[in-house]
């Protein structure tokens, strides 16, 4: 299990609309330093249930020369992660993407037929996904061609470099390929969640192969971390596999697994030492590429300690193996990669919360037992993203909070992160689609989120990744791994309980975050209705919630509106047909949030697996029917693309000569000619690994 895990918090993309008029509606202390040309063309296309947008990268020219250098050779080294992620996702991932690829620049007959249509679809949501299988969902997705076009497709491009196995034709890839993409009995799941199976077995994910859940688990007790006080997140950087009856890991690394994409990884990173902003940066990068040499979890360790102890450097970075979401058993940890520099006048206001940081923990509803004495180390700052690459691409989280190691936490700190130009992108993107008109009850409602969504949604974040996740401690002996299967969304509750819980408090309008509770009342319609009903779009027809953030989500509405009926502080309101989630008093929701904060603290600091598995089976999982079919009805109206993501700028060096003297940027906005330059220059991986 991930020690403190998920640290990311999905967007709710059509939740908000940005206000143009922002800074208004902040202190004057707190500015929007996000502002762009407002000609930008932020949404370039929308296909299936994706669209695809632009982010643009402001004040990157007012960086030196050296931090552009370093922020360019650290994209680099981002971009070269891509196949890893593919692979680890699942393992005839390459193969599929290589195949659809050759067809898509290949085929010679009609392009503009609906046929082919459906196929370059599919092929953008393989991209999309890095794989097979939902971003989201982790369901295998069907393409909506027939296998009979797709033999066409295949036939009719004879230019095709196919990704053949040695003495094998086109016939044999037909043969191959065909069950892989529409037989429903084959890796119907990216990462399984049904406990009443073997997590691991279910799973098509490439994290094991020939092994049991059971043989897993019993592989893993015998392993120990040379120092309890301080363990090692064992197998993070590992496929386990079975040789000869025998349970045994392959490690990624440069002489490993993947060690072809990790050699360029590094390549990369030696450059970025070169110019690092300081001494302290250079002595992590250096530490991160003796760790990708080696494979070695101590050397993992001791970057991420020199690392998070970094608040010195502008230009800031994360790169590895660190979230475990695509893992069943919350061990495996999938690549990824984000380049940033730090938004100076938007930090603001997250060093007024780090600095409060001690304050909020003694504060906290929960038992006293379960609070840090001593907050140590606890830094936050707004980011302007640069690149994004692996996991992190497309689809991108809008916070981070790492590292993920209990104890480095502890002793050591973590660095939370707001990817401002990030939300930016999604809110303007998002203008004027008729979401919030749709499904907020009142004129009310929605001239809260109007003039104070996208603020709200911002400290939200701050509070949930700075605070929510470095809040409170486990006991004594109690295993960060207890709650197995059910860690991942009850740690997502618990930092959007701790975040939820003090935006109503009077010290956010005390500190000067907040000008009023307005903001706090928005971000709590918006939550409470997202919860309860709008992040349903995402959900097909009879299907139910399996990601971690969504069933956190419901999970804490649904238990909110449930405990509160009584005093009708969340109520079921019908208008024109219509259903809607109208919070009558939200101060009571508050101490309803308190309350529940209070129980998942508890269940998390003693490892309660039985109570945290009852309150994910009881609330967060199960599907209103009837709601889900209205809400789809209502939503498809919209033609609204309910998930997004995102291509990178493309950042362009300047040379005289050997050296360097400037990056430009470049804003891409074409979706798949970019998935083709990255297949083209950054796929250097054997079809299977």
């Amino acid at each position: 299990m991930k020690n403190i895990t998920i640290y990311f918090l999905i967007l709710t993309t059509m939740g908000y609309i940005a206000c143009n008029n922002s800074e208004s509606n902040q202190n004057v202390e707190i500015k929007d330093s996000t502002v762009v040309a407002d000609d930008f063309k932020y949404l370039i296309e929308q296909f299936a249930d994706i669209k695809i947008m632009r982010y643009q990268i402001p004040e990157f020219e007012l960086l030196s020369i050296k931090q552009k250098e370093l922020i360019y050779y650290l994209s680099e080294a981002a971009y070269w992660g891509r196949d890893i992620t593919f692979d680890q996702n699942y393992k005839h991932n390459l193969f599929v993407r290589r195949t659809l690829e050759e067809i898509y620049k290949n085929y010679n007959g009609d392009k503009n037929s609906e046929n082919f249509r459906h196929f370059e679809d599919y092929l953008k949501i393989v991209w999309f996904s890095n794989g097979i299988h939902h971003h989201y969902s982790t369901d295998k997705i069907i393409p909506d061609f027939s296998k009979e076009y797709l033999v066409e497709l295949i036939k009719n491009s004879p230019n095709a470099k196919f990704p053949l196995d040695e003495g094998k034709n086109i016939d044999d890839l037909i043969i191959k390929i065909t069950p892989i993409l529409y037989d429903t009995n084959i890796a119907s799941k990216r990462v399984s969640q049904d406990s009443k199976k073997d997590l691991v077995t279910t799973s098509a994910n490439n994290f094991y192969e020939g092994v049991t859940q059971k043989e897993v688990e019993a592989y893993y007790a015998t392993k120990k971390s040379p120092n309890e006080e301080k363990p090692w997140t064992i197998g993070i950087n590992t496929k386990v596999v079975k040789e000869n009856g025998v349970l045994k890991e392959q490690i990624w690394k440069i002489s490993g697994m993947y060690g072809k994409a990790i050699e360029k990884i590094v390549y990369y990173l030696e450059k970025a030492a070169v110019v690092a902003e300081n001494e302290n940066q250079k002595a992590h990068i250096n530490k991160l590429i003796e760790y990708y040499k080696t494979g070695d979890l101590q050397a993992w360790d001791d970057y991420n300690v020199l690392w998070v102890s970094d608040l010195e450097s502008s230009v800031d970075y994360v790169n590895g193996f660190i979230e475990n979401y695509g893992d069943p058993m919350s061990r495996k940890s999938t690549w990824e990669s984000v380049v940033n520099f730090k938004n100076i006048e938007a930090t603001k206001r997250t060093k007024i919360i780090s600095d409060n940081a001690q304050w909020f923990e003694d504060h906290s509803p929960i038992d006293n037992k379960f609070k840090k004495k001593e907050v140590k180390g606890v830094s936050a700052k707004v980011i302007t993203v640069a690149a994004l690459g692996g996991d992190c691409y497309p689809s991108t989280p809008i916070g981070i909070n790492l590292p993920n190691a209990d104890w480095i936490r502890k002793y050591h700190g973590s660095k939370s992160v707001t990817m401002e130009n990030i939300t930016y992108a999604y809110d303007k993107a998002s203008l004027g689609n008729g979401f919030l008109e749709e499904f907020a009850f009142s004129e009310e409602e929605i001239a809260l989120a109007k003039n104070f969504g996208p603020q709200a949604g911002n400290i939200h974040t701050d509070m949930h990744e700075c605070l929510g996740h470095g809040s409170g401690q486990l006991l004594p002996g109690v295993s960060s791994e207890a709650l197995k299967n059910y860690q991942s969304p009850l740690e997502e509750a618990r930092a959007d309980l701790f975040a939820l819980y003090y935006m109503m408090d009077d010290k956010m309008v005390e500190t000067g975050l907040f000008k009023s509770l307005d903001i706090a009342k928005a971000e709590y319609n918006s939550y409470i209705r997202n919860g309860l009903m709008t992040q349903l779009t995402r959900i097909k027809p009879g299907k139910t919630i399996e990601q971690a953030h969504m069933r956190n989500r419901q999970l804490i509405a649904k238990w909110c509106f449930e405990k509160g009926q009584s005093e009708k502080i969340i109520t079921k309101e019908t208008k024109d047909n219509k259903t809607y989630f109208v919070i009558n008093d939200h101060v009571k929701l508050r101490e309803l949030f308190g309350q529940l904060l209070k129980e998942i603290q508890r269940i998390k600091s003693e490892g309660d697996y039985e109570a945290g598995k009852n309150l994910i089976e009881t609330y967060a999982v199960q599907v209103d029917a009837e709601l889900h079919a209205e809400v789809l009805a209502r939503f498809e109206k919209l033609k609204v693309a309910p998930y997004g993501g995102f291509v990178n700028p493309k950042l362009v060096p300047v040379f005289e000569g050997d050296k360097m003297v400037d990056v430009k940027v470049e804003y891409p906005d074409n979706y798949a000619k970019q998935m083709l330059e990255y297949s083209e220059k950054y796929s250097i991986l054997p079809t299977y690994n």
